[in-house]
């Protein structure tokens, strides 16, 4: 099953520094029929003016995996990591216990990122922070786990939750499956480009819900690139 959830009716809220669009209730954006799709309870996605940013704020028990579609974003945190992450790379913060943290654009350009939350498989882990690169060219055809909750998932970063963060790029034409399981949920976002799965189209920055597929096969109408969720239902 394949519910699309079109780009212009997300929720929207746009603050002028910030540009953000809600695939799940969040902040004054709220709908009873969209809180969470599994563990996946946040799916923003936010455009960032330069010079400005997300100033320190708390968060705790979540992870937060940030994926950078244009420019780039700088992290600071009140365990002392500091980093910059850049366009097709990825960074994570598990908040578990609690953590303090800010997010800014220090580019002369907007900056456009999806911002994901997933809810941990228990309250209380640590708090970490990472980053890391996966050039868009390794993801050529193929689905790349990029943040894991599941030991044996390579250079994926690690997140303490029973779902996955995979990332693909397409060209016009391809096809690419995924072993997603019939229990589990998926939800899928092209940054770039359109799709098509069980013959539904999901246009460059529309939200698919998926459940009941076993095989998730993504036909690209156009070079794509895509960013998909796994999660335990």
């Amino acid at each position: 099953m394949i519910e699309v959830r079109p780009f212009g009716q997300l929720g929207h809220a746009d603050h002028g520094w910030l540009d953000a669009r809600h695939h799940f209730s969040f902040a004054h954006y709220h709908d009873p029929a969209r809180m969470h799709w599994g563990a996946l309870r946040v799916w923003n996605d936010d455009m960032i003016a330069p010079g400005t940013g997300f100033g320190t704020h708390p968060h705790r028990d979540m992870e937060i995996i940030t994926y950078i579609r244009e420019g780039a974003i700088t992290h600071t945190d009140s365990l002392g990591n500091t980093g910059r992450t850049d366009a097709g790379d990825v960074q994570v913060m598990s908040a578990g216990t609690g953590i303090r943290h800010a997010e800014h654009n220090r580019e002369d350009v907007a900056t456009r990122l999806f911002q994901i939350w997933i809810m941990p498989d228990r309250a209380g882990h640590a708090p970490s922070w990472g980053t890391r690169s996966f050039p868009r060219g390794d993801r050529a055809g193929r689905f790349v786990v990029l943040a894991s909750g599941h030991a044996g998932d390579g250079d994926a970063l690690p997140i303490h939750a029973d779902a996955r963060v995979l990332g693909a790029t397409l060209k016009a034409g391809q096809v690419v499956d995924y072993p997603l399981g019939a229990d589990r949920l998926g939800y899928l976002v092209p940054a770039r480009g359109s799709v098509e799965i069980e013959g539904t189209p999901v246009h460059e920055r529309d939200g698919a819900a998926i459940s009941d597929t076993p095989t998730l096969r993504v036909h690209a109408l156009e070079d794509s690139e895509i960013i998909l969720v796994d999660t335990a239902a």
